[in-house]
């Protein structure tokens, strides 16, 4: 059993841990983008000039992405000051800004589009996560993001689905357990695979077991796991499989959910619904910085 002191040193460790990854993801961006160095700024810009920028939504959007954004520049220059005029999660309109930075003005021109790469993405993420989590509103079930992200931008596509009224369902393999198909394979079944996972399992971690047809829901109930996956079921069976249920575990809906699908199947009775669209499929929105030379 896992006590509290240990609990919050894990916790602790893995906030460092996700610091650290989106620092190391910062240093790779502008690496990939500056390399032996920013040619046309060093040439045409004087290094001892300060620039004033603002970054402007060019669509409506939901705020997101504004720790890697300030921390693009602060790699940079420790003379860049970033003041953000929206919160992340907020709806920004059309022509707004979010946020004006002052500092020199060769960094401002070398770390924009890096910053606005992050921000970009994140933003998209976070404002396709709302036009889902609106639909939800008027059903019981809760938005669920999945492991189906950018490698690297994990923990930062995550957040942005928060920030979009999302929520996330497990950052990776370590942090919960869901037994899918091919591990129900190795094992022999669901009982014998929930079964294991239970005997050597820490009490902090949930159990989640995926089923393709009833049979395999009748047996996932007997095994009880805190929560039962239906994958890709239809909604005639996602809403049978809801009233076999009763409450008793909860169920998690998985596979073609898109905006089209979401009521339809939030209207089935299950508990949870995921969507791996949430962050493969979010397109970055349109957003530029204006830098001008004080």
């Amino acid at each position: 059993m896992i006590t509290l002191i240990e609990l919050l040193y894990y916790a602790h460790n893995y906030m460092k841990i996700f610091d650290l990854s989106i620092d190391s993801l910062i240093r790779l961006a502008l690496a990939e983008d500056i390399g032996s160095g920013d040619k046309t700024t060093g040439l045409l810009v004087d290094g001892q000039a300060r620039g004033r920028a603002r970054v402007i939504a060019k669509e409506d959007l939901v705020a997101a992405g504004f720790v890697p954004f300030e921390r693009v520049f602060a790699f940079l220059s420790a003379s860049v000051v970033c003041r953000f005029l929206k919160e992340e999660g907020s709806v920004v309109l059309k022509g707004e800004t979010l946020a004006e930075l002052d500092g020199p003005f060769a960094t401002l021109l070398t770390g924009e589009r890096t910053a606005l790469n992050f921000m970009q993405r994140l933003c998209g993420i976070a404002t396709l996560t709302r036009q889902y989590a609106e639909k939800l509103k008027p059903y019981k079930a809760v938005l669920l993001d999945t492991r189906k992200t950018t490698p690297g931008w994990r923990v930062l596509e995550k957040e942005a689905v928060r920030y979009g009224g999302g929520t996330n369902h497990r950052m990776g393999l370590f942090d919960a357990l869901l037994i899918k198909e091919n591990h129900i394979a190795a094992c022999g079944g669901i009982t014998a695979a929930v079964a294991k996972a239970r005997s050597q399992l820490s009490p902090l971690l949930s159990v989640e077991v995926e089923v393709r047809n009833f049979s395999e829901l009748q047996e996932a109930l007997a095994a009880s796991p805190d929560v039962i996956m239906l994958d890709n079921m239809s909604l005639e069976d996602m809403k049978k499989a809801a009233e076999l249920t009763s409450g008793r575990v909860p169920l998690e809906a998985s596979g073609n959910v898109t905006l089209d699908t979401l009521a339809a199947i939030a209207k089935t009775g299950v508990d949870f619904i995921s969507s791996g669209a949430l962050t493969h499929s979010a397109r970055a929105v349109d957003i530029s910085m204006l830098i001008e030379k004080i």
